[in-house]
């Protein structure tokens, strides 16, 4: 169940990005509280435990390393996410600065940058937007239609929709 304090945004958004047919707004919405834990959280959260750092990212850390990473978000964003996708380096602080946020969990510089450049955002500058209501539903919904999501719920191809907002099939069950 979509909380009060969202409706009004997601309700918004999905107009605009036509995601209002009834197989379209189950499936976005299906999507959206997985990805944002049933809408419990707009900013990712990396509190891992030693034995969690290793079961979900194995090559970023060796068993002594997991230690003194744990639960330490800051430290784990920067590990994992340094150097890709559009991030600097490891020591730079993008891992963290461009850690996921809003319904879609938005990552990555250079995601940030796309979509702050395509809905007149200045998510690079200010990531922290991205966690805001209103434009986390426009983010969710522009990342939506981007990868054709609305073609593939009318098909009813929910695997298609999972791989292409999460890039796997977390969560699809």
């Amino acid at each position: 169940m979509v909380p009060d304090e969202y409706r009004h945004a997601l309700a918004d958004a999905m107009e605009m990005y036509d995601i209002i047919a009834p197989r379209r707004a189950v499936a976005f919405l299906a999507q959206i509280a997985h990805e944002s834990a049933r809408f419990t959280r707009l900013v990712e959260s990396l509190n891992y435990s030693p034995q969690r750092l290793l079961a979900v990212f194995p090559k970023y850390f060796t068993p002594a390393e997991a230690v003194q990473f744990a639960h330490d978000e800051e430290r784990i964003a920067n590990r994992v996410c340094g150097g890709r996708m559009g991030n600097g380096p490891e020591a730079t602080g993008d891992g963290y600065r461009f850690r996921g946020r809003g319904f879609i969990m938005l990552t990555g510089r250079n995601a940030y940058r796309y979509s702050g450049r395509h809905l007149g955002e200045p998510l690079e500058d200010s990531p922290d937007r991205a966690a805001q209501a209103n434009v986390a539903a426009l983010v969710a919904a522009d990342y939506w239609a981007a990868r054709g999501c609305n073609e593939f719920a009318d098909a009813d191809k929910y695997e298609s929709i999972t791989r292409a907002i999460n890039g796997g099939l977390n969560g699809y069950d």
